[in-house]
C-alpha cells in the first residue's frame, strides 16, 4: 500500500464526497421540512413524486456515467478533441431526451403515479409535486453530462461547486417556500426546479472556462456536436441505460411495496432510505474518483497502476462504509428525530433501524466496483450483475411477504449483498486475470524494445 496513492485518490475524492453528500442532505432537508408539518401525508406524497422523478431523470444517468468513462479514457490518451466532442454529444443527447419527457409528461406522470400507489390522496399530492418538477428536465439532464465531464477531467472542485451551490439554494428555497410561504408540496418541487437551473448556469460557465484551457494546449480544437457521434454514444451506453433502469425499478418497487403498509410505514421507510442514500452518495464520491483514475490508466494501457488504484480505493471504501454503519448503530434513532416529529413515524423507523446498520457494509463492494467498471467502460458486466441481483431481490420479497415490511427490508438487503458479491466474483475471477495477462504482455513488449 502506498501513501502517495492514498493521497492521490483522496485529493480527487474528497471534494466529490462533500459535493455528493450535499445531495442526500437536500433529501434530508425536504424530509425534515415536510416531516414537521401536521400530517405524514405530505412527506409520503413527495416521496412518491420524488420516486417517479428518480426514475424519469436518473433513468438517464448513463449521461453522467458514460461520459465519465469515455472522456477519462480520451483524457488518458491526450485526445483533447474527442474530450470536447463527447461533451457536445452528451449535451445534445440530454436536450433531446428532455424534450421527449416534456412532450410526454401529461401521460407519463399520471400513469407513473397510479402505478406507485392506489391511495388517491397521496397520488394527488404527488401529482402536485410532479407537474412542477418536470420542468427541470433540460437542466437536470445537461447537469449529468457536465458533472460526468468534470469528473473525467479530474476537476472535482468544479463538480463540488456545482452541487453545493444547487443543493444549498434548494434547501434555502425549501425553507422559504414551505415554512415561510406555506406552498407545501409545490414549494418543494419549485425549489428543486430553480436550483437545477442555477446549477446549469454555473456548470456551463465552468465548462467554457475548462475548454479555453484545453484550447490553449491544442489551438486546432473545434467545438461542434458530431451528429454521428451522438448515435454512437447512445449505442455504447445502452447497457448503462438498462442497468440504471433496473436499479431504479428496484428502488421504486421498494417505495411502492412500502406504500401498501400505510402512510406511516411509507414515511418511515423514506427516512431510513434517505440515510441509505447518504451512504451511497458518500461512497460514490470514492467510486467517482476511481472512475476517473481507472479510465485514465485504461486509456494509457497501464494495468499495474490500474490494479493499485482499485486496491487502495477498496480499502478506503470499506472504512467509509464501516464508519456509517457504526454511526447508524449508535445514533440512527437520533438522526430520525431531526427529520420528523410524528410519533408513529419515529416508532416505525426505530423498529426497522437494524436493517439500516447492515446495509452500508454489504454495499461497499458494489459502490466501488461500479466505479471501476464505469471507468473501464465494461458496462455489460454492470448490466448482467444488476439483472441477477434484481432476480434475487424479487425472489426474497416473494418468499418473505408474511414478514410484511421486515420482509421488504430483507429483500432489499439481499439485493445489496447480491450486487456486491456478483461484481466481486467477476472482478476476482475474470477481470483480475485479464489485467495480469496484459501486464505480462506489456513487460514482454517493453523488453523487446
Amino acid at each position: 500500500m502506498s501513501l502517495t496513492r492514498f493521497r492521490q485518490i483522496l485529493a480527487l475524492a474528497f471534494p466529490i464526497i462533500l459535493s455528493n453528500i450535499s445531495t442526500p442532505l437536500l433529501g434530508l432537508a425536504d424530509t425534515a421540512v415536510l416531516g414537521h408539518l401536521s400530517s405524514s401525508d405530505y412527506l409520503a406524497g413527495v416521496t412518491l413524486g420524488a420516486s417517479l422523478f428518480t426514475f424519469l431523470f436518473w433513468g438517464f444517468g448513463f449521461l453522467r456515467m458514460g461520459t465519465t468513462g469515455m472522456v477519462a479514457q480520451s483524457w488518458g490518451k491526450k485526445d483533447y478533441q474527442n474530450v470536447i466532442n463527447l461533451l457536445c454529444q452528451g449535451i445534445v443527447l440530454a436536450v433531446l431526451i428532455a424534450l421527449i419527457l416534456l412532450i410526454l409528461h401529461p401521460v407519463l406522470i399520471p400513469v407513473g403515479l397510479n402505478g406507485l400507489s392506489s391511495d388517491q390522496q397521496l397520488t394527488a399530492l404527488a401529482a402536485d409535486y410532479a407537474f412542477v418538477r418536470i420542468w427541470a428536465a433540460p437542466a437536470a439532464l445537461i447537469n449529468y453530462v457536465l458533472l460526468g465531464w468534470f469528473l473525467a477531467l479530474q476537476n472535482s472542485r468544479f463538480s463540488f461547486w456545482m452541487l453545493v451551490l444547487g443543493n444549498s439554494l434548494n434547501i434555502a428555497l425549501d425553507l422559504w417556500f414551505v415554512m415561510g410561504l406555506g406552498w407545501q408540496v409545490k414549494g418543494v418541487a419549485l425549489a428543486s426546479v430553480m436550483a437545477d437551473y442555477a446549477v446549469l448556469v454555473t456548470g456551463c460557465w465552468l465548462a467554457f472556462k475548462r475548454i479555453r484551457e484545453l484550447k490553449s494546449l491544442r489551438p486546432d480544437i473545434r467545438i461542434h456536436p458530431d451528429i454521428k457521434g451522438i448515435g454512437r454514444l447512445f449505442r455504447v451506453n445502452h447497457q448503462l441505460l438498462v442497468r440504471t433502469w433496473v436499479l431504479l425499478f428496484a428502488m421504486i418497487f421498494f417505495t411502492a411495496q412500502g406504500a401498501a403498509y400505510g402512510a406511516d410505514i411509507l414515511a418511515a421507510n423514506a427516512i431510513l432510505m434517505q440515510m441509505v442514500m447518504f451512504v451511497s452518495y458518500a461512497a460514490d464520491g470514492l467510486a467517482h474518483a476511481t472512475e476517473a483514475l481507472a479510465g485514465e490508466q485504461a486509456g494509457q494501457n497501464n494495468q499495474a497502476q490500474l490494479q493499485q488504484i482499485i486496491q487502495h480505493s477498496a480499502l478506503l471504501s470499506f472504512l467509509l462504509c464501516l464508519s456509517f454503519s457504526l454511526v447508524y448503530l449508535i445514533a440512527g434513532q437520533s438522526i430520525a428525530t431531526w427529520m420528523t416529529s410524528i410519533p408513529e413515524v419515529l416508532d416505525a423507523a426505530g423498529h426497522y433501524q437494524p436493517w439500516l446498520v447492515m446495509i452500508p457494509l454489504l454495499a461497499a463492494g458494489s459502490y466501488l466496483l461500479d466505479g471501476v467498471y464505469i471507468g473501464l467502460t465494461r458496462t455489460e458486466i454492470m448490466r448482467n450483475t444488476i439483472l441477477l441481483s434484481t432476480s434475487v431481490y424479487l425472489l426474497i420479497w416473494w418468499l418473505s411477504q408474511p414478514l410484511a415490511n421486515h420482509g421488504l427490508w430483507l429483500a432489499f438487503t439481499g439485493f445489496t449483498l447480491s450486487r456486491s458479491a456478483s461484481l466481486y466474483w467477476h472482478y476476482r475471477y475474470r477481470l483480475t486475470p485479464e489485467m495480469k495477462d496484459k501486464i505480462v504482455k506489456k513487460d514482454i513488449t517493453d523488453r523487446q524494445k
